[in-house]
């Protein structure tokens, strides 16, 4: 089959689209002809180098929509040509902190494209028990753009911060694939949305997706646009992919009892955290990662019902998956790069 792949750490340049072998489906496992895959800044973490274990050549891509081609033994129920979207976490029962002792040690979490092979590739080895069908009227880039996306920010919101009709949110990266998923559930959860991006192009598409009130970073401090926006009362949760940079003037911006819902660190993960902040006003701070498998299913049946849409930025080939990760890095993606396979 031919795969994008990288052998080393580096930039973009160091993924090439290379013959390898077919993989075999497992026990458990099926496995897909992939028809459409998209990027995420997990992509780029992990060409990159990021501390965690990947094996080299890697195949990147998390979000994998196509046909079932062949099973492995214990996934002969699996219908071969079934359409389906796959969910990129594995072991999720890791984050339940259940043991079965100290002699039979437990799979950690992990995900698709990130620990094990993804599906920048023609065909794809994933569990059966990912699977998700999707019906015969939404498209495979649909599926691919918002499996990772849309998990995140339902996990993160409507799981961790618990969000509620009449709160104020604050997303961050406004421009990004999360935070563009982030928008709509909160507003689908009757929350009002400000959302900070950059660029008035961004401003516009951004407020367009249903954000109420729009920051752009680059016209001012955002301490000051955050105080002006926000005024007394703050926000109820805020929504955070970026870290660092922003750390503080996120925290002073919540209201009384607030949430601030953590995931990623874009652009920094070494924060400094006033605790004054955090003790007086009873904040919390929550770290979450994508979704539980039921939250997976959950999420999703709303994008095939046209409920929620993952923003499609453009789509490319396979051939084109270097220029798509020079893309994503440089900022000038709204939304997602689907990678038409």
């Amino acid at each position: 089959m031919r795969a994008a792949i990288f052998s080393e750490f580096g930039g973009p340049e160091v993924i090439r689209v290379e013959e390898v072998a077919d993989p075999e489906p497992g026990p458990g496992e099926v496995r897909l002809r992939v028809r459409a895959a998209s990027l995420n800044h997990l992509d780029l973490w992990a060409r990159r180098g990021l501390p965690f274990p990947i094996s080299m050549p890697h195949i990147g891509g998390s979000d994998i929509a196509g046909e079932v081609e062949r099973v492995g033994p214990g996934a002969e129920h699996v219908p071969i040509g079934t359409r389906v979207v796959v969910d990129p976490s594995t072991n999720w029962e890791w984050y339940e902190g259940v043991r079965r002792g100290k002699d039979l040690p437990d799979p950690g979490y992990r995900v698709i494209g990130e620990h094990l092979q993804g599906g920048f590739a023609e065909l794809a080895v994933v569990p059966a028990a990912n699977l998700l069908q999707i019906p015969a009227d939404v498209t495979y880039d649909t599926a691919a753009a918002a499996g990772m996306i849309f998990a995140t920010a339902w996990g993160g919101l409507m799981g961790r911060a618990s969000l509620r009709p009449g709160e104020r949110v604050l997303v961050t990266g406004g421009s990004g694939g999360v935070s563009t998923a982030a928008i709509q559930v909160a507003r689908r959860a009757g929350a009002s949305v400000v959302a900070i991006t950059s660029g008035p192009e961004n401003v516009k598409r951004v407020r367009e997706l249903g954000a109420d009130i729009v920051l752009d970073r680059l016209s001012g401090p955002l301490g000051a646009q955050l105080k002006d926006a926000t005024g007394s009362r703050g926000v109820d949760v805020v929504f955070d992919s970026v870290g660092q940079p922003m750390w503080a003037s996120l925290i002073r911006c919540l209201r009384p009892g607030g949430r601030l819902v953590c995931y990623g660190s874009t652009a920094g993960p070494e924060a400094v955290t006033d605790l004054r902040h955090v003790f007086w006003k009873r904040l919390s701070i929550l770290g979450t990662t994508m979704a539980s498998p039921a939250e997976f299913v959950e999420v999703m049946h709303l994008v095939f019902e046209g409920s929620l849409i993952p923003v499609i930025d453009r789509i490319l080939r396979l051939e084109e998956l270097g220029e798509a990760h020079r893309a994503l890095e440089a900022g000038e993606v709204f939304g997602k790069v689907v990678i038409r396979v």
